[in-house]
C-alpha cells in the first residue's frame, strides 16, 4: 500500500514537473506578421494571382458621399467595423500563357508605410518583375500607379504600361495640377512622377475606351470615378472575371447602398451609373469580379439582395 501512494505521488510529481517545464516554454516572442500576400486561381487556362499590396486605415464616415454619418456607421456596426476600416489595396496578375499581365500596381510608399508589399508579393508569388509583359492601369489615382516605380525607376523594365488616353489627358496634364484644389494635387503629382519613366521611355500606350488589348483581355471604359476609369475583362473557356478596380470602395456599404459615392470621385453620380450597372450586370451573369479595395484577396460572386447586392467571397481552394 505504501509502495502504491509513492508510486502515485511519484507520478504527481513528474506530471508537475511537465506542466511546469511546458509552461515555461510556452510564452514565445509574438511574431506580428502575416504570410506572403498572394492567391492563386484559375480561369480556363488562364492564372489569375491576386497580390496585396497591404492595408490602410480608411474613415469611411469622413470619405462618403450621397448618404450620412449616421447611416453609414449603422452599415458599418452591421458588419462589426469601426469608424476606421482597414481598407485592403489589391493588384492581379494575369498569366495567359503567352502574356503575363499587371492590373494595377498599389501604391508603393505614396500613400504611407503599411502600403508599398507588390513587389515582395509578386516575388513570393513565384514571378519576377523582369517578367511582367505589360501592366494595365484602371486608372492613375496614386494607389494604383505608385508601384511603377522601386526606389525611384522603372520596377517593370520590359512591361509597356496601357491606360485609357483620358486618364492621361487629365493626370498627367500640368494645367489639370495647377488648378487642381491643394487636397488633389498630390494625386497628380503622384500619376506624374509614376507614370513619367515609362512615358519618356516610349513605354506606355494609351487606348481609346472599349477595346481589345490582348486575346482574352478586354478593356471596358467606365468614365466616373476618374475621367478615364477602366475595368477590365478576362475571359478563358467560357469562365469570366471582371477586374473592377475602383468602382466600389467601401463594401459594408455600397453593396447594399449601391447609390453611396466617395469624396475621390471626379464625377460622383456618373461613378455611380457605372457602380450599378457593374453590380446588376454580375449578379445576373454570375461571373467572378474582383476590386481593388475589396478585402483580400478580393475576388468572389456577387448575388443581388433587396435594393442592394451581397458579395460572397471565393472559397479558399488549395488545389486549382
Amino acid at each position: 500500500m505504501r509502495l502504491h501512494r509513492s508510486f502515485r505521488a511519484a507520478c504527481a510529481a513528474f506530471v508537475g514537473a511537465l506542466f511546469l517545464a511546458a509552461a515555461a516554454h510556452a510564452g514565445a516572442p509574438q511574431v506580428k506578421t502575416q504570410a506572403p500576400g498572394f492567391y492563386r486561381v484559375m480561369l480556363g487556362d488562364f492564372e489569375i494571382t491576386a497580390l496585396s499590396d497591404g492595408t490602410v486605415d480608411l474613415k469611411p464616415g469622413e470619405l462618403l458621399t450621397n448618404t450620412t454619418p449616421a447611416e453609414v456607421t449603422s452599415y458599418l456596426q452591421r458588419s462589426f467595423e469601426a469608424a476606421a476600416v482597414p481598407t485592403s489595396v489589391n493588384a492581379y496578375l494575369v498569366n495567359t500563357g503567352d502574356k503575363l499581365v499587371l492590373i494595377d500596381t498599389g501604391a508603393a510608399k505614396l500613400f504611407g508605410p503599411t502600403l508599398g508589399n507588390l513587389l515582395t508579393n509578386i516575388a513570393a508569388a513565384g514571378y519576377k518583375p523582369e517578367q511582367v509583359d505589360a501592366v494595365l492601369i484602371t486608372h492613375m489615382h496614386p494607389d494604383h500607379v505608385g508601384g511603377l516605380l522601386a526606389d525611384g525607376k522603372i520596377a517593370f523594365p520590359n512591361a509597356t504600361v496601357h491606360a485609357d488616353q483620358r486618364d492621361a489627358a487629365f493626370w498627367l496634364d500640368k494645367a489639370q495640377l495647377d488648378k487642381a484644389p491643394d487636397t488633389m494635387k498630390g494625386f497628380f503629382q503622384g500619376a506624374m512622377a509614376s507614370m513619367g519613366p515609362y512615358v519618356t521611355a516610349g513605354r506606355f500606350k494609351a487606348f481609346d475606351g472599349s477595346t481589345e488589348l490582348f486575346p482574352g483581355i478586354r478593356a471596358l471604359a467606365t468614365p466616373g470615378h476618374t475621367p478615364g476609369h477602366s475595368v477590365y475583362a478576362i475571359e478563358s473557356k467560357g469562365q469570366k472575371l471582371v477586374l473592377w478596380g475602383d468602382l466600389m470602395h467601401v463594401a459594408a456599404v455600397q453593396f447594399p447602398k449601391p447609390t453611396v459615392t466617395i469624396a475621390f470621385d471626379v464625377d460622383s453620380p456618373a461613378a455611380s451609373v457605372q457602380r450599378r450597372k457593374a453590380y446588376a450586370d454580375a449578379a445576373k451573369g454570375r461571373y467572378l469580379v474582383a476590386a481593388a479595395h475589396l478585402p483580400f484577396p478580393g475576388i468572389g460572386h456577387l448575388r443581388a439582395e433587396g435594393k442592394g447586392y451581397v458579395f460572397v467571397p471565393l472559397t479558399y481552394n488549395t488545389v486549382r
